[in-house]
Parts: structure tokens; sequence; C-alpha cells
């Protein structure tokens, strides 16, 4: 029997802070017309879509035989720590739980919605599951920064205020970067063994340097785009130290298990700048 903390792992809780900092930012967007309620179903709804893609992805990926050999986070399919059939279970549950609090906040602002929604949680399952999963041809990144980014950080701000605005895609942009840099040192702690069994995630693509220049790159965005935000948004400078140490590490290692902390440290610098944007937002 599958143990509660397998499924806990399997969910890969160091990758939630992208579910997490769109949320908080678009919350702090409203400002006064923010809803709590509203805010709380959009946080559902985010969390969800972010533990049923890590279900999903382990699902697709184990009945591939492409996480045969790994190192990171537990697989659950590739480990035989559950059956294929249950994480599927698993994924098409959060999923469930996101469409119907979805639903929720849809009866509440826009039945509009609905259709990004589903847009949201097709993505999410054909990342890497389907017949051609756009994962596996190094789109993940844009679809991160649309759905974790765009999505997530302006729908946050909607639901709440009935408007979108160029401040709140301005806001948005260095939310879908960082959210972005947590999956592309996911991709760079595994680009070899992708390489071998025809994954080519963007760090494939760009190589052993490219992936961490890459990476560098987005935090540098992050940082940059801030500032389009509001003036105020230069105490997010305070994380500059924190990005600048961790785009060294990244590039200065080269053993994958050696990544695998950065991780979580890429999703704790996403926290911190989304909870310094948003006090920067409240301030102004």
């Amino acid at each position: 029997m599958t143990t509660l903390d397998t499924w806990v792992k399997g969910g890969r809780p160091r990758t939630l802070a992208a579910a997490v900092a769109p949320v908080i930012v678009g919350s702090a967007l409203a400002g006064t017309h923010a809803i709590l309620g509203r805010a709380a179903l959009a946080l559902i709804v985010s969390l969800s879509l972010q533990i049923g893609v890590n279900y999903s992805n382990d699902y697709s990926d184990g009945i591939r035989g492409t996480d045969s050999d790994r190192v990171g986070p537990v697989r659950i399919v590739a480990s035989g720590l559950a059956t294929p059939a249950a994480v599927k279970k698993a994924a098409l549950i959060a999923f469930s739980i996101a469409g119907v609090a979805g639903i929720a906040l849809a009866a509440m602002s826009s039945w509009w919605l609905l259709l990004v929604g589903a847009a949201a949680i097709i993505a999410a399952w054909t990342y890497t599951g389907g017949k051609t999963p756009y994962g596996y041809k190094g789109f993940g990144e844009i679809s991160v920064f649309v759905f974790f980014g765009l999505v997530a950080t302006m729908g946050t701000y909607y639901v709440q205020t009935q408007t979108l605005t160029l401040r709140s895609l301005a806001a948005a942009i260095p939310i879908g970067a960082l959210s972005c840099a947590i999956l592309a040192i996911n991709n760079i702690r595994d680009r070899a063994k992708d390489a071998l069994v025809g994954k080519h995630t963007l760090a494939v693509h760009l190589g052993e340097n490219g992936s961490r220049n890459f990476f560098a790159l987005l935090l540098l965005i992050a940082h940059v785009a801030a500032l389009f935000v509001t003036p105020w948004a230069l105490i997010t400078l305070a994380a500059l130290p924190f990005s600048l140490k961790l785009a060294r590490e990244v590039k200065a290692e080269k053993e994958s298990a050696a990544l695998i902390p950065m991780i979580a440290k890429t999703g704790q610098l996403q926290l911190l700048f989304a909870a310094l944007l948003a006090t920067a937002i409240l301030v102004s």
C-alpha cells in the first residue's frame, strides 16, 4: 500500500512555490478590492493544477520508461511505489479539485474562465501525456510562463476586481520568469538522461552551458521586469544577492545530484520575491 509520505513526495512540494507566488502578487494588486474567499479559491486552483501536473508527469514519464534511471525526487510509477492507474487517478482527482474551485470562481466572476481553466488542465496533461507531449519538444517553459505566470497572476487579480490592466500584466512577467526558473533547474538536472531517452527539453536543446545561462537570464528578467510594476519594486532588489548566489551555484555545479537542493532554493527565491513585490504594490 502506498504511504502518505510517498504521495506527498510524489506531489513534489519543492515546486509548489510556483502555485503560491502568483496568488500572493495578484491579490496584492487587487488591494482594497481583494476578496479573501476568491483569493483562497484561486490558491486552491493553482495548487491543485501544480500537484495534478506533477502526478500526471510521474504517470506519463513512468509508463514511457523515461523515469527509469533518475536522480532527484521520487518517481512513484518508475520506482514501483504505486501503480500507474493509482497515480493517474491521483492526477485526475487534483485536476477535478481545480475544476470545482474554478467553476465556483467562474460563477462569481465570469463564465469565460471555464475556457481558461479547461486550457490549463489540457496543457497540464499534455505536457508529458498523450501521443505528442510538448514537454518532450522543449516547449515546457513557454507553458509554465503562460499558465503559472500570466494566467495565474492576472487571473487572481481578475476574479477579485473584474478587470485586467497593464499593471497586472507587468506583475505577471517576473512571476512567470521565476516559475520557469523552477522548471529550468529541474530540466538542467535531468538534461543528460533526458537526451538519452528522447526527451528533448529546452535544457537539452540549449546544452550544458546554454541551459545554465538561460536559468540566470530568467532570474535577471524577473528583477528587471518588476521595476515596470511600480517604482517601489526597487525593494525586490533585496533578493538580488540570493539570485546572484543561486545563478553562480547553478553555473558552477555540473553534478546532477548537487542540483537537487537548488530546486527548493529557486522556489524559496520565488516566494521571497513575490512577498517583496506584493509589499511594493501595497505600499504604492
